[in-house]
């Protein structure tokens, strides 16, 4: 019998055909507009998102209305892990930052076939540590170092998540991710332009240098890398 072809989503193509058979009459797709709020604060998140292409980033927003980048999901994996396997009140925001398209689910249908199912369980723990591991090195990443090192690791993740050079950022964007300051992400985007590392115009960004990116970056984008890959096994897709 020929397997049901599944979304280009990672943690869809991780799942058994048994497990996929649990959740793939009840997923739909979704476009993945910019700056789409998919959850806020202390809301309950009624579905959860597995993108196919577009980058969804966990943020956290202060008192005084700044919004703080903490972890970003793409097409490797799943954003609602957490509120499927537990509660479903939302810790932190999140907003769409690079625009695509997402296959999406209830939480509860997510939430019963994780009951039915050990294994689906376990896969939606495996990533939602993951994103744990993310959230962690980020809080790391922000305190200890530079903001140009910050601004080359989250251009990387972006790349692998997103699956393109090529990415669409605002300054502003830019400094919610690396909790930095608009003036100086403007400095430091401009330092790497220089270095040739990347070509930035207008909110349109290009990697045109993957091994000078790589080199400026810290140690967390390896490190976060690693758990993705230990815990979650990414599967590329074309």
């Amino acid at each position: 019998m020929t397997p049901v072809p599944r979304p280009p989503n990672g943690f869809l193509a991780s799942l058994s055909e048994d497990d996929f058979e649990l959740v793939r009459p009840h997923l739909k797709t979704v476009d993945l507009t910019p700056e789409l709020v998919l959850v806020d604060v202390d809301e309950v998140l009624k579905r959860a998102y597995l993108p196919h292409r577009g980058v969804i980033s966990l943020v956290v927003r202060l008192a005084r209305g700044e919004h703080v980048h903490i972890a970003m999901v793409g097409r490797d994996s799943i954003f609602g892990s957490f509120s499927a396997l537990g509660d479903p009140t939302a810790l932190n925001g999140a907003v769409v930052l690079v625009p695509g398209v997402a296959s999406t689910i209830e939480i509860e249908r997510l939430r019963a076939a994780a009951d039915q199912s050990a294994t689906m369980r376990s896969e939606l723990v495996r990533h939602a540590l993951a994103v744990y591991a993310q959230v962690q090195q980020t809080a790391g990443c922000n305190a200890a170092h530079t903001v140009e090192s910050r601004l080359a690791r989250c251009l990387l993740q972006m790349r692998d998540l997103s699956g393109s050079n090529k990415l669409i950022l605002t300054q502003e964007a830019m400094a919610q991710m690396i909790g930095a300051r608009r003036n100086s992400v403007s400095l430091v985007a401009s330092t790497l332009q220089q270095a040739n590392y990347i070509h930035y115009s207008r909110g349109h960004i290009e990697i045109t240098n993957l091994e000078g990116l790589g080199k400026t970056s810290c140690e967390c984008y390896a490190q976060v890398k690693a758990q993705y890959e230990r815990l979650i096994r990414p599967r590329v897709f074309a």
